[in-house]
């Protein structure tokens, strides 16, 4: 994934704590029995540089996993050490080692039967056993394949039960929340040890804010990794978590811009009452307190999904504005409409007058006479047997949409009118259904712009994760 936050000043701090490990003043304990084929193996180093609520420069230090524990050496000598204005604290794991060994204690001595069974089955006479629910003969191999799969399942979210993490907010945020959030889909083992989410878990919850994050490979080279280098966080279990610890899945960032996937359910920019102030401006500026106080040049319904870009600075905010004003960015949109659409073309273009019904507000309809012109390309991507939350399910048809202009609810209104399709997205709460745990299935999958300040053409994707047509 992106890193989240600017590297250089925390790089500073991951390699002067790896100097201090190879000069004795910081040391690496192993705290728990190290596996042959983990022997020798290196550790992610993380720093994260912070600033505390009066200003002050706070540095917290961690290390990947939860087998290695760092400590600093106090000085035996009698030399007065200088004092430094800086605080450095060494971030403990989420969940302790111990605490991991007694979840995992439940099941692991039938795992292990199972196992050795398993071995002994695994030759050309294994015997065949029959399932006494449903009278299927299967082999000795595939039904204890079946059991030690369910206990180490069920190990597994014993574990995954005892991570939370500190949000953006100071809010607190479980990993089984986030695995309901991913629709059910368990995370690798080890989710939650990495430097980044307890860096990160620590800093919220002690008030601090982020300015530089960053990760340092410390040992042996290994294909995939480089002693002293630096990585951002990993995609496959930062990747997972990090968005909602964060408030936000960072696509890209530097000095001007941020680009985010926006989650479907959260606003774009402030609503006029109290409760709508959580958006996406407003976590940004929690995020980046340096970050003006109208960052956004566009929006996306609160309902819709998908690539954003927000200004840093005023003069990166003029020049997105004058783009998307222009004409000149370039959008796509991937819809699940709510049922097969029989068109005898695959694509088209619909141009479309609507108009605020003042009567019943926010809905847009059609009108020819006082409607402001809206004109969307379309083309039919194939059929999708959608999942209901229910389990149910219904086909309905992939649309993929090309805005030419920017006008309230056009993607939806294309889909819904009868001047349109006829058929409106699934999800959609304004003009067709949703289902209780449904959304809307619209997605902003695709944006191209140029960059603010160095001109270069920018162009971001972001698919729906998985073959899922969750869209989450």
């Amino acid at each position: 994934m992106f890193p989240p936050f600017p590297q250089e000043l925390a790089r500073h701090y991951c390699l002067e704590f790896i100097s201090g490990i190879e000069d004795g003043s910081v040391i690496l304990k192993q705290i728990t029995p190290e596996s042959e084929e983990r022997r020798g193996h290196g550790v992610m180093i993380g720093a994260l540089v912070c600033s505390d609520c009066e200003g002050r420069r706070v540095v917290l230090h961690a290390v990947s996993g939860i087998s290695v524990e760092a400590a600093v050496v106090e000085p035996t000598s009698g030399v007065v050490e200088p004092v430094e204005t800086t605080t450095h604290i060494i971030v403990p794991p989420i969940v302790s080692e111990r605490a991991i060994a007694a979840a995992l204690a439940k099941n692991d001595k039938k795992i292990h039967e199972l196992t050795d069974a398993l071995q002994q089955a695994q030759g050309p006479q294994g015997a065949a056993v029959v399932e006494p629910t449903s009278g299927v003969v299967e082999p000795v191999e595939t039904t204890l394949k079946t059991q030690r799969t369910q206990l180490t399942t069920e190990s597994l979210l014993n574990v995954f039960a005892l991570y939370e993490f500190t949000r953006f907010d100071g809010k607190k945020i479980t990993l089984n929340e986030i695995i309901q959030a991913h629709g059910g889909k368990l995370p690798p083992t080890g989710t939650g040890d990495c430097c980044a989410p307890k860096l990160l878990s620590y800093a919220f919850e002690h008030n601090l804010t982020p300015i530089s994050m960053d990760e340092v490979f410390y040992g042996r080279d290994t294909p995939n990794k480089k002693n002293g280098t630096s990585y951002p966080p990993c995609d496959e279990r930062c990747g997972y978590i990090l968005p909602w610890i964060l408030g936000l899945e960072i696509l890209y960032r530097d000095s001007a811009i941020v680009v985010i996937n926006k989650p479907s359910g959260l606003l774009s920019v402030p609503g006029r009452t109290e409760d709508k102030q959580d958006c996406v401006s407003t976590r940004l500026r929690t995020l980046f307190p340096h970050c003006i106080s109208q960052p956004s040049v566009h929006r996306l319904d609160m309902e819709t999904s998908g690539v954003m870009v927000y200004a840093l600075t005023a003069e990166a905010h003029r020049n997105l504005s004058a783009q998307f004003e222009a004409g000149t960015v370039h959008k796509k949109y991937v819809a699940l409409i709510d049922g097969v659409f029989n068109h005898n073309e695959y694509k088209g273009e619909l141009q479309l007058k609507f108009r605020l019904d003042v009567d019943n507000r926010p809905h847009q309809i059609y009108d020819e006479v006082n409607g402001k012109l809206g004109i969307t390309q379309w083309e039919k991507a194939g059929t999708v047997l959608y999942t209901a939350p229910d389990g149910s399910q219904r086909r309905t048809t992939k649309i993929i949409f090309t805005p030419k202009t920017g006008r309230t609810h056009q993607l939806r209104l294309a889909a819904s009118d009868p001047h349109g399709f006829g058929i409106p997205i699934v999800g959609d709460t304004l003009y067709g259904h949703c289902a209780p745990g449904e959304r809307l299935m619209l997605h902003a999958f695709e944006l191209e712009f140029k960059h603010p300040v160095s001109g270069a053409r920018m162009s971001f994707i972001k698919e729906i994760p998985g073959s899922s047509p969750r869209m989450t």
